[in-house]
């Protein structure tokens, strides 16, 4: 497998494998009609949309792409970062596609410029990000209204 940096070219494929995780994958823990609509705004031109205001990479197995992910600056500030977009292929789940993005995304320049790095995590991804060193947000480890659970990592 190759990670490399997502090119405009990507942005059908990586769409098509965001929305296979939220009709597959997550909608085994959120309510189906939400996950439908996260699905359906995941089109190719929101993918080169987030990855016009980050840096976002793919992991590549015979030719095709199996996971990605971006690390953009939080919107005015400048010690702080935030993951967003990070899938893997459902096929791809447990075979370390999700641990090579995480360490392609905390080796680059946005990641290693900041203090604090956020994320948000599904229900499905909060036991593999508290294993990658990242914490829950609120003192509960509740998810938020969303159902969605802000995690950090504190680099300082």
């Amino acid at each position: 497998m190759i990670v490399r940096r997502f090119e405009a070219g990507d942005a059908k494929e990586v769409s098509d494998m965001i929305r296979r995780n939220f009709l597959e994958v997550n909608i085994k823990d959120y309510p189906e009609e939400e996950m439908r609509e996260l699905a359906d705004g995941y089109s190719p031109e929101k993918v080169i949309s987030i990855s016009r205001q980050g840096h976002t990479y793919v992991v590549g197995d015979e030719g095709r792409i199996v996971g990605t992910g971006t690390v953009q600056c939080i919107e005015g500030s400048l010690n702080a970062c935030i993951l967003l977009a990070i899938f893997v292929m459902p096929e791809y789940h447990a075979r370390g596609v999700g641990r090579m993005i995480l360490e392609t995304l905390e080796k680059d320049t946005l990641f290693s410029c900041s203090d604090r790095v956020e994320l948000h995590a599904s229900i499905t991804a909060v036991g593999f990000y508290e294993k990658m060193g990242y914490r829950h947000m609120s003192k509960n480890k509740e998810a938020n209204e969303d159902g969605v659970y802000l995690m950090e990592k504190v680099l300082s």
